[in-house]
This record gives C-alpha cells, structure tokens and sequence, in this order.
C-alpha cells in the first residue's frame, strides 16, 4: 500500500509540472498575441498606438482634456517683401538681429548688383516662436517700404498629443516583449518575439522623429524674406558734355569723312568697272547717232 501511494503521489507530480509549464507556455502565447491584436486594431492601418483595453479607453477619454492642459504648438510663418535703399546694410542688420535672438539664417540668397540694375535677394530665417512677432516688426520698420506681410500659424497640438499617446502605448508593448523574450525558452519564439520587438522599436522611432520635427517647428518660427533695393540716382552734367568746340570739330571731321568715303566709292566704282562703262558707252553712241540721223532724214 505505501509503495502504491508513492507511486500515485509522484505521477500526480508530474502531471502538475506538466499542467503548469504548458499553461506557462499558453499564456506566454496568448500573450502574445493579444498584444499583436491589441496592435492591429488600436492602429487601424498597421501605424496606430497598441494598447490594451484599459489604456485605450483612458486615451479616449482623457484626449480633450491633454490637448487643452498643454501647451499649444502652433507653426508660425511669415512671408515679407520689402524695399531698402542700401541692400548689404539691410542684409547686415537683419542677421544681426537674428544672432541677438538665438535665431539662425536657413537660406540666402542676391541677384543683380550691376551698376545700371538695383540688388534683390532672399533671407530665410528661424526666430525662436517667443520674439517672433517682435521680429517681424524690427524688420518692417527698418525697411523703406513694405511691399508685402503675411503671418499664417499652423496647430499641430492633437496631432502631437496623439503622438504622445501612441508612443506610450508602443513603449507599453516594447515592454512586454522585452519581458517576453527573457521568459521565452524556444528559438522559435524567441525569433517571433525578436521580429515583434524590431517593428515597434522602429515605430517608436518614427514616432519620436516626427514629435521631435513638430517640436522643432512649434519652438522656431520661419520668417522668408524677399528684399528689393532701390536706388534713386540723378543723372549729373559732365564737363565733356559741355565743349561745344570739340564737338563741333569732331562733327566736321565726321563730314568730311563721309564726303571723302562717298567719293572713294564712286572712284572705285567707275575705275573698276570702267571696261563694262566704255563698252556700253560705245553702244550708246552707236545708238544715239543712228537716232540722229533717221530724225535728219525724216526732216527732209
């Protein structure tokens, strides 16, 4: 009887052991697949946030309430186009007031500068969102004339709020399959796992790229500005323009060169084609003689 009872004793041990380490190996699947479903239907087109039910029904909930407790992040622009009388001295004042603001200049860029042209040019610059107006304003009153302003603003601050809350959701599951995968005994699953955890690590960062772009929109405003100059030049009176003696001489001159091209011409004309001129001379002579005679003879 005592060995019978150990026997059962010990085979219903094995059992358990077995019992347990497939339910181990079941939850660690369902687990896992869970997270997979949680991920498919939270992103709706393979890119959304993966959260469990609690975490989306959170989100949802609390959306309205975090886009108003932050801070807004509006994308300023502005688009200037001014007149200046001295081209490189705006040019100057204007990254001086850049550098003064912790700004910096994306693009320039000049045309012309001929001394019968003006000078035009661009200045693209980022101001932190702060001084942008003020700077705005420096640069209209140091302009001789503002041809062109326009401010537009672009909020992005659900779009940011729903990057935040996709990218906790992401580091949420990136967690479990990190706990996952230390649990997980087979190559298989480990290989599942690691696939798994190499797609949401790259989604992560796609998030976290596009929040820090937002980001560095919302904190630096674009201003581009188109400067025109534009001088007013009197025509003055040279000393040259008044020697009326010079010009008369050299109008003289001018004359007589024509005269003298205008009689070289005519001597090389008829030295040059004197043989044609002597022979239609001579037909013409013949012609006119006999002319005259038939008159004589018709008069008598």
């Amino acid at each position: 009887m005592i060995i019978g009872i150990s026997i059962l004793i010990t085979a219903c041990s094995n059992e358990a052991g077995d019992s347990e380490s497939s339910s181990d190996q079941a939850n660690v699947n369902t687990e896992e697949k869970s997270s997979q479903e949680n991920s498919s239907v939270s992103s709706g087109t393979g890119d959304g946030a993966v959260s469990d039910d609690s975490g989306s029904q959170e989100d949802a909930s609390s959306q309205n309430g975090k886009v108003s407790d932050v801070n807004r992040k509006i994308i300023y622009t502005a688009n200037l186009r001014i007149e200046v009388k001295n081209y490189k001295k705006a040019v100057n004042d204007i990254q001086n007031q850049v550098a003064d603001r912790g700004g910096y200049i994306v693009e320039s860029n000049m045309h012309g500068g001929s001394e019968d042209s003006s000078t035009n040019g661009q200045l693209t610059a980022r101001i932190p969102q702060e001084q942008f107006r003020e700077f705005v304003q420096l640069v209209e009153d140091g302009s001789s004339e503002v041809l062109e302003s326009s401010i537009s603003g672009q909020d992005v601050t659900e779009e940011y709020v729903d990057l935040e809350s996709r990218l906790k959701s992401k580091r949420v599951v990136e967690k479990r399959l990190l706990s996952f995968m230390e649990q997980a005994k087979k190559t298989k699953d480990l290989l599942t796992i690691s696939d798994d955890l190499a797609k949401v690590q790259g989604e992560i960062e796609e998030i976290t790229g596009r929040m820090n772009y937002l980001e560095n929109k919302a904190d630096l405003a674009t201003v581009t500005i188109h400067i025109q100059e534009k001088n007013v030049t009197i025509s003055s009176i040279n000393k040259e323009d008044l020697n009326t003696w010079e010009k008369t001489k050299q109008q003289f001159m001018e004359s007589i060169n024509i005269l003298i091209s205008a009689f070289s011409s005519l001597f090389v004309f008829f030295i040059g084609n004197l043989p044609v001129l002597i022979i239609l001379g001579a037909v013409g002579l013949a012609i006119f003689f006999i002319i005259k005679r038939r008159k004589r003879s018709n008069r008598e």
